[in-house]
């Protein structure tokens, strides 16, 4: 196992009745409390607690959600959005894209917050969560309405597994128990996640604190910070560690954002001290709880201000178009993103909304010579629907 060193400074499914929809309620309910005590623990990073983990620079604490809130998310796990002609690929044509591309650094968008990233002849699965559910209880919550770019059965196989924060639609237990080859992938999680896998029998394991960089195969990983929170059950908030990435090697340096808010400054700090990057991938959507829920997540806007504010030259939204997590319309993140982008200078070049299984060359030194332009903006599938 390497050893990390030091680099500086959150479908409703009728069989499971009554029970499973109380269930349900209760846990997300829970998942809008703190319980972790705001005190720092003295002789450790700032964003240390007793007993668990804080955002630092502190960040002001969000309104609790509302029932209703979470009432609509019930009723938004059975009834599902129609899904734009443009959105997939056939998982046929995914493979074959995939498989075509052999060779070369590619990412992958299998969906959500999952890629598949071949990197120095790696194959990289970030945020694993390739069921239908996310949700504490089997058959039962908020259920994906576009499935996996590729399945959880025809993923090709793993080299490295990296997880941003244990939320059920970032680290899925189903997903992660059924990967073949568990004794050799190695996995990159933020500070107390490591029993998680290797309960589940994984052996190469490191955990890493913010600013923490490992290299594995000649790949950086670089544990970052990001505005967010950790939960999975109903009395465990904040008590492992979430993060941001970097991976870096000769060929690219890359951004992963996981989940966050935005901050004034703070991605500033971070572009200034481990960028620029040749792609970030940022979140877009699960935006609408503000009224009512955590400040956890970017608007389209602010992830355009968070790549320029990361000297990211290419820029990917992720995080919307498969499973419903607030108040937005499903369509409207990547109508808002791409205006963004417009007004701020950014082309279809710099700026990727990518479908649902779609492999693109990543931009980088390896691949410069094999990028082809765009062209002018293919957002039609986007702003053809009524939102």
């Amino acid at each position: 196992m390497t050893n990390p060193t030091k680099k500086g400074p959150g479908q409703l499914y009728f069989s499971t009745g009554r029970t499973g929809a109380i269930m349900l309620l209760l846990f997300l309910i829970s998942c809008s409390t703190s319980s972790a005590p705001e005190i720092w623990e003295k002789g450790t990073p700032k964003h240390h607690i007793q007993g668990g983990f804080r955002n630092y620079p502190s960040v002001a604490e969000p309104q609790s959600a509302t029932f209703g809130f979470y009432l609509r998310r019930f009723w938004g796990s059975f009834v599902f959005p129609d899904i734009p002609s443009g959105h997939t690929l056939p998982e046929s044509d995914a493979i074959q894209q995939y498989e075509h591309l052999n060779g070369h650094d590619t990412i992958t968008w299998l969906g959500h917050a999952t890629f598949l990233i071949r990197l120095n002849g790696m194959t990289i699965l970030t945020d694993p969560f390739l069921t239908k559910y996310a949700s504490p209880v089997k058959y039962f919550g908020p259920k994906r309405y576009v499935p996996p770019g590729i399945s959880l059965e025809k993923l090709p196989p793993i080299d490295i597994i990296v997880v941003s924060h244990n939320h059920l639609d970032h680290l899925d237990a189903e997903t992660v128990e059924s990967l073949a080859g568990k004794e050799k992938i190695h996995v990159f999680i933020p500070l107390g996640l490591k029993s998680f896998f290797s309960k589940r029998g994984y052996q190469r394991i490191t955990e890493m604190d913010w600013y923490q960089s490992a290299v594995h195969n000649d790949i950086q990983f670089t544990a970052l910070p990001a505005i967010h929170y950790s939960q999975r059950g109903t009395s465990d908030r904040n008590k492992t560690l979430w993060c941001a990435w970097s991976i870096s090697s000769a060929s690219g340096n890359y951004f992963f954002s996981g989940d966050t808010s935005y901050s004034p400054n703070f991605f500033e700090l971070i572009g200034r001290k481990d960028g620029p990057y040749d792609l970030a991938m940022i979140s877009i959507g699960a935006y609408k709880v503000r009224e009512s829920g955590p400040e956890s997540h970017l608007t389209p806007e602010e992830a355009i201000i968070v790549a320029d504010e990361l000297q990211a030259k290419t820029v990917v939204g992720m995080h919307w178009g498969a499973i419903e997590l607030s108040d937005e319309p499903h369509w409207e993140p990547p109508d808002r993103f791409i205006k963004a982008a417009q007004k701020n200078g950014r082309t279809s070049d710099d700026t990727w909304l990518m479908k649902v299984g779609e492999t693109r060359l990543l931009p980088g030194k390896r691949n410069q010579h094999s990028l082809q332009k765009k062209g002018e903006w293919d957002d039609s599938w986007v702003s053809d629907r009524s939102f």
